[in-house]
């Protein structure tokens, strides 16, 4: 007689197990699509409708002058490209880009002005303008001293070449609202506002120059920006950007422009007499003509005048024997009572002209002669 266990072929033993993880089964199921399925259809309404508009009514006074201002001043501001040769991965000569930076334009004869920094990278240039048509920029003179140059393209229509109106850096105030226009970072015509925040900071070039007289500005000023156009609540230029304070590199709410009166002297005389105009040094650093007017009012100087309160050493003014604390009067025998005076005035001459400076000092007049050099 045989003895042993049979397998059942209607799988009796098994089956029971499998009724149950079937029904487990289900049961899973049936919570999954009750907890997920059937609330995430929750979500969702189909009848849902588009929500209407709320008017707003009209924008507001200082935001239509804004806008007003961006729609006027756009038009003339610049790109510009810093260009010069370099190597593909074939190892073959191209142009590349070596910066780039803003400009605007300074007349309708195609003369456009920037910072020379913008410039400085390159040994061509590309102006590119509002409406995308791209120029060569030919190179008429810059002054690193004074981070300013200007380039002169060639071919545009007139009509792509409107000229910002020029205002004064003369009698601006702290508070003043400021707009700036530029390209940072590539991003082109972009506006940022701000307020004057101080005035007659002196601020060191590039070149080792210093530029006094500058503007202090909130508004924002990033990589890019430089060689845009500072404008006040007039739409008029009031200065040129072109520095900023910052740890990082980026806007950190310090920004520089040069004034528009140095502007307007410096870019005049490149374009009459190209890279070496202007290029005069007295070698001096005056005083704001704030604190010169303060110290009138308060009898500390008899008078107005250009306060000298650094001679620069082996410079014109130290052999021509002028000190600090010198009061700068006259200059070839014409007044000179602020620094904007003295500035005009040396832009008249050129390197070794040799001029006659009448100054203050402990209280008595005082001859000297310098001679210019260049800057």
């Amino acid at each position: 007689m045989h003895h042993g266990w049979k397998p059942n072929p209607c799988g009796g033993a098994s089956l029971l197990p499998n009724l149950v993880l079937g029904a487990l089964a289900i049961m899973v199921a049936v919570l999954v699509w009750q907890n997920f399925f059937r609330g995430a259809g929750s979500l969702f309404n189909p009848r849902t409708e588009i929500r209407e508009v709320t008017a707003r009514g009209s924008l507001a006074e200082d935001e239509k002058s804004t806008i007003a201002i961006f729609k006027s001043a756009s038009p003339s501001v610049v790109h510009i490209t810093a260009l010069d040769m370099g190597q593909n991965y074939r190892r073959r000569s191209v142009q590349v880009e070596r910066g780039t930076g803003t400009g605007f334009v300074w007349s309708e004869d195609g003369y456009i002005v920037t910072n020379a920094h913008v410039l400085a990278p390159g040994r061509a240039w590309r102006v590119t303008l509002p409406d995308q048509s791209q120029y060569e920029g030919v190179l008429v003179g810059a002054l690193p001293d004074r981070d300013l140059a200007v380039l002169k393209i060639n071919g545009a229509p007139k009509s792509k070449l409107p000229v910002l109106g020029i205002g004064t850096s003369d009698g601006l105030e702290v508070g003043q609202k400021v707009f700036a226009i530029g390209n940072p970072f590539g991003l082109d015509l972009t506006l940022t506002t701000g307020v004057i925040s101080g005035l007659d900071r002196t601020i060191t070039t590039e070149s080792g120059g210093m530029i006094t007289g500058t503007i202090q500005t909130d508004a924002a000023i990033n990589p890019g920006n430089s060689g845009g156009p500072l404008l006040d609540s007039a739409g008029l230029l009031i200065g040129v950007n072109t520095a900023i304070v910052s740890p990082s590199g980026a806007y950190a709410g310090i920004g520089f422009a040069i004034p528009v009166d140095t502007v307007n002297q410096v870019v005049t005389d490149l374009i009459r007499g190209g890279s070496s105009a202007n290029g005069v040094r007295l070698g001096v650093i005056i005083e704001a003509e704030r604190v010169v007017r303060t110290a009138v009012e308060g009898q500390v100087l008899p008078r107005m005048g250009a306060l000298v309160v650094e001679v620069q050493a082996n410079g014109p003014a130290q052999r021509g024997g002028l000190k600090a604390w010198d009061l700068i009067i006259g200059i070839d025998g014409a007044e000179i009572r602020s620094e904007n005076d003295l500035r005009k005035s040396l832009a008249k001459r050129k390197p070794g002209d040799t001029v006659s400076i009448r100054v203050i000092r402990d209280g008595r007049d005082i001859d000297l002669r310098a001679t210019l050099v260049a800057s």
